[in-house]
């Protein structure tokens, strides 16, 4: 489906710790990725009914665990599981969670699930090594429930606010923000330490947009949260969507600089890669800047 390339197989496998669960606010826990690649941060939300957990990382094993921490965190109380977008880290675990919990997610992320899920399994399954093991026997995953515009998830004294945010890092990204503690999940949308994921793998998938994206961090920063989980990275403050805007700023900038001065795009490449490579020498996910710029250029000329 994608030029298996653009993704560089991991150095380790990509388990996910339990152990390591940090209580951001009452009853509410962050599974940390430790900066392991293709390790999500995970997130268990709890109220006086139920408890929602967010992402379950990659595979069955990796689920089995979160399932079973969630579990005992929820101490009998209703289970309930969403996804921050569809990608295999983040959602190709959920098949565990049938029957044990309600899944819920956005429209446009089901629909990423049914139409992308099966050849983003192959592409990772391609990758070999750790990956193959944590993916034997995944299914991609079928929601139980689908919303449109938002949904409030009532746990109990808490409520969990579930937000599509329209086209950006995928096209069916969402955000779940916790209002009563200033919490805001959002999946990877944002990162730390790392340049922007960019999955931008013309003819197969281009739903990513450069523009959209920074539209959406814009609209992010303005609500204000105290506390920010990303995707991948430590958890942080506001400054973490400010830091993400600002790079996304400064990729499109640069490489619509150069677009407008009639460059071709492998030089616009070349020159933008060395560049933010100096201005961030110390972020991992270098391989990410190209396909960013190729996005950033073909919207530039549509």
């Amino acid at each position: 489906m994608t030029d298996e390339s653009m993704i560089d197989e991991p150095r380790i496998d990509p388990a996910v710790q339990v152990a390591g669960a940090e209580e951001i606010a009452p009853d509410l826990l962050v599974i940390p990725n430790h900066r392991v690649e293709l390790v999500p941060n995970i997130g268990i939300i709890g109220g006086t009914r139920a408890v929602l957990v967010v992402d379950t990382g990659m595979g069955v094993a990796n689920a089995e665990q979160v399932l079973a921490f969630a579990s005992e965190v929820a101490k009998g109380r209703q289970l309930y599981l969403t996804t921050t977008h569809f990608h295999p880290e983040h959602a190709f675990g959920a098949q565990v969670f049938a029957g044990q919990a309600t899944y819920l997610v956005n429209r446009a992320q089901a629909d990423d699930l049914k139409t992308k899920g099966t050849g983003y399994l192959e592409i990772f399954r391609g990758l070999g090594g750790p990956i193959v093991r944590r993916l034997d026997g995944v299914q991609v995953p079928t929601p139980d429930e689908v919303y449109d515009d938002g949904y409030d998830l009532d746990l109990g004294g808490r409520t969990v606010r579930l937000r599509p945010t329209g086209r950006g890092h995928t096209k069916g990204d969402q955000v779940i923000e916790v209002p009563d503690d200033g919490v805001l999940f959002t999946g990877d949308l944002a990162e730390t330490g790392q340049f922007a994921i960019f999955p931008w793998l013309p003819p197969h998938d281009t739903d990513v947009s450069g523009v959209g994206w920074l539209a959406v961090m814009d609209r992010l920063a303005v609500s204000g949260p105290r506390v920010v989980v990303p995707g991948h990275g430590d958890i942080g403050g506001p400054q973490v969507l400010d830091d993400v805007r600002d790079y996304l700023r400064e990729l499109r900038d640069e490489t619509w600089r150069r677009r407008d001065s009639a460059m071709g795009e492998d030089e616009i490449v070349a020159e933008v890669r060395a560049l933010l490579i100096e201005r961030h020498p110390e972020w991992v996910g270098q391989e990410w800047i190209e396909p960013g710029v190729g996005c950033l250029c073909a919207e530039h000329a549509a």
